[in-house]
């Protein structure tokens, strides 16, 4: 270990001593197993996303019909705006958080949005108008944190453990989904919408006392390192291609959602029973993420990838066969577990990617194009699937949606698995 001077200022004394650490470091292993500040922060930030989301999740299933109960609610495209904006406002703002992050520091920036975020489900559960609550909505998407805290878990994990990590992310919110559709109407009913956005305010906050208390400390080199920017991450067409990527993906989920309600209605299961079909889905499929990582390991990723990308088109294949005649429960739960086993791996696999091909400097750039285009993707998903269902049926619905998966497969066969390459441990306890 040696001991340099940086000069920092144009003043004489204005250097500054930095530590160089050019002893070998026998933690630079490919070890799949993950050290104890890995874990650390993996489940602490998979927190932050829990408490965020389930807030998020549990309006969702009750929105549209508490939010009639309001002054102005008799607009159902006013209704439409105030449940939509907020993916417009975080889309706006996931690469400036992205870009603060790399230059501020992560948890600064975390904290800074997770306040924001409080701040707009406080001002909705204290809206008395639609045009209030629509400002609330509108001031929770400003907190735009995604960005931030996936690229400070990148920053935190290495290379051949970042997709177990990722996922255990990926697996939070997607409890997070399930659970809210099980209790969002069982609170609703004693706490109203305004209840519920108060809760979601406090939720955020407990996510700042996780980031104060439990997450590791962000690593030295968003100090000292070389800033990275946008052009960099705009230019490069591996990026760009998972960009596109996340963009299909989330459109075509919240564009399947258009139909699929209607469609287990029609099969014969009442509305308040539709989280039976969901939450064993989406559990059933967290436990065969367990093989993706593996898979990874030996070198498949480029086909686990690609095979998750064909098995959803197959899904809106058959979705698209099934919506010409009267589908039955079990098909359509089978068919809802294919998609999130699918789903689940390129939740899991995506963001690691971006985080793997960024260069550290501008891991936050690249995790805020890559939330943007999520956030985009939500909002065209949604106009979309109503579009298409109002002028095509459900049966140009899924057509779309086939047809829109295909072209991401021919873009994302090109792909090549980034290089694993060790890096040091985040563990204190093995620093030599």
């Amino acid at each position: 270990m040696i001991v340099a001077m940086r000069f920092i200022g144009q003043n004489a004394g204005q250097w500054q001593a930095v530590t160089m650490n050019l002893t070998p470091d026998p933690s630079l292993d490919d070890s799949p197993t993950m050290t104890p500040t890995e874990r650390r922060a993996s489940g602490s930030l998979a927190s932050i996303f829990a408490l965020r989301m389930l807030g998020l999740f549990l309006v969702l299933p009750v929105f549209a019909l508490e939010a009639r109960k309001y002054p102005g609610g008799d607009d159902p495209a006013l209704i439409g705006l105030a449940m939509g904006i907020y993916g417009l406002t975080q889309g706006i703002l996931q690469i400036p958080f992205g870009v603060a992050s790399d230059r501020l520091g992560r948890k600064r920036v975390i904290i800074f949005g997770l306040l924001v975020f409080a701040a707009g489900s406080a001002l909705a559960g204290s809206a008395d108008t639609l045009h209030e609550l629509l400002i609330g909505r509108a001031l929770q998407g400003a907190g735009a944190v995604s960005a931030a805290v996936t690229a400070l878990l990148a920053d935190l994990t290495r290379d051949n453990v970042r997709t177990k990590a990722m996922a255990l992310v990926g697996a939070s919110i997607g409890l997070m989904f399930a659970l809210s559709l099980v209790l969002s109407p069982l609170i609703a009913a004693h706490i109203g919408l305004s209840g519920l956005f108060v809760l979601t305010a406090l939720l955020a906050l407990a996510g700042v006392i996780v980031v104060l208390w439990a997450v590791p400390a962000e690593p030295v080199i968003h100090k000292d390192a070389a800033r990275g920017g946008l052009r960099q991450v705009l230019a490069d067409p591996a990026l760009m291609r998972l960009n596109l990527g996340v963009f299909v993906l989330h459109a075509v989920q919240l564009a399947m959602w258009v139909a699929i309600p209607a469609f287990l209605v029609q099969a014969g299961l009442v509305k308040d029973d539709h989280w039976q079909i969901y939450l064993p889905a989406v559990l059933a499929s967290f436990v065969l993420m367990g093989g993706v990582f593996p898979m990874e390991r030996r070198g498949y990723l480029r086909g686990v990838f690609l095979s998750a990308i064909a098995l959803i088109a197959l899904v809106q294949v058959a979705l698209l066969w099934v919506s010409s005649g009267a589908p039955s429960i079990a098909t359509l739960a089978w068919l809802l577990f294919a998609f999130f086993c699918g789903f689940n791996v390129l939740e899991a696999t995506q963001p690691s990617l971006v985080s793997r091909i960024a260069p550290a400097a501008s891991r936050g750039a690249a995790m805020g194009v890559y939330n943007t285009l999520q956030s985009l993707g939500f909002f065209a998903g949604g106009w979309m699937g109503g579009q298409l269902v109002k002028g095509y049926g459900t049966q140009g619905l899924f057509l779309t949606c086939a047809a829109l998966m295909l072209v991401w497969l021919v873009v994302a066969w090109p792909m090549v698995a980034p290089v694993r390459t060790p890096t040091p441990s985040t563990d204190p306890s093995k620093t030599p």
